[in-house]
């Protein structure tokens, strides 16, 4: 399956975004490379990764090596917790860019809004620099909620294109998810699977039996179709592609309702009114 079967989403900036990326969150620096390249060879071109997570570089050589034209892919990194701040945050992607090996970043997200260091809007302000720079082409937050969110757009006028947020059948996010779609702002999940979490939930495998895939597929696909941009980790070959076979089928409605209904509020990580590393 070709990369061409991957549905867009268009950002409010205009960039159109693969609705299903790879993340490398928690790959080791040194299979870093390996994986990412695996991930393009079975058809992913849009890489999600982070400057707290320790791999750029790697991300960066598997670009290099690929051979694939750079307006092919989509490339998204994120500022560390250590780097608030107007001119902190303007340093920090420069490193990020450099570990790279970019000319620009195709999204760049604050990773956390840190509300106890109360500096995510001087941040938002470099950001929001930088793409006027044309270094980033669209500029977004990652665990922002509503309040964090009107915040920087009320002192900048400039709305996220993105919002990546913890989110899975067990955390739908119905609230946030309807606050990004009223003001253009996408919606992409981490921990789509809530580090599997949800795979022996017996809505998603009974799911899986009806379908015949498996229930990381069926999650996958149920994020695919609530609009969802989505974002599977992986290191082993055979699930970086079961998590890419995606597009050969659909969920009926009713059965997006099911897992819909799974929600329990319940996170796999930090809470982001209270995370304050």
């Amino acid at each position: 399956m070709s990369s061409m079967s991957v549905p867009t989403i268009t950002l409010n900036t205009g960039s159109d975004m693969p609705q299903l990326g790879f993340g490398v969150f928690q790959v080791p620096p040194d299979e870093t490379a390996q994986a990412v390249t695996t991930a393009f060879e079975v058809g992913y071109r849009s890489i999600d990764t982070a400057a707290m997570y320790g791999n750029e570089e790697g991300v960066g050589r598997a670009i290099a090596s690929s051979g694939l034209p750079r307006e092919e892919l989509f490339i998204t990194t994120k500022l560390n917790n250590n780097a608030h701040g107007y001119d902190n945050a303007l340093r920090a992607f420069e490193q990020s860019r450099a570990k790279l090996g970019l000319d620009y970043v195709d999204l760049y997200l604050i990773h956390w809004p840190l509300p106890a260091k109360d500096a995510y809007v001087d941040t938002w302000k470099a950001l929001v620099t930088l793409q006027q720079d044309g270094l980033i082409r669209s500029v977004g937050v990652s665990n922002f909620q509503p309040k964090h969110l009107e915040r920087i757009i009320d002192a900048t006028g400039v709305t996220p294109a993105l919002n990546q947020i913890e989110l899975h059948p067990y955390l739908t996010q119905e609230a946030l998810r309807e606050f990004d779609r009223e003001h253009g702002i996408a919606t992409e999940a981490w921990s789509p699977i809530a580090q599997g979490g949800v795979l022996d939930d017996p809505v998603i495998t009974s799911l899986a039996e009806k379908y015949g895939k498996s229930p990381a597929q069926i999650t996958l696909r149920w994020h695919i179709d609530i609009g969802n941009v989505v974002i599977p980790k992986s290191v082993t070959p055979s699930r970086i592609r079961e998590n890419f076979e995606l597009f050969d089928f659909e969920l009926d409605p009713d059965d997006v309702v099911a897992i819909d209904k799974l929600n329990k509020d319940e996170r796999t990580g930090p809470d982001p009114d209270h995370f304050n590393p």
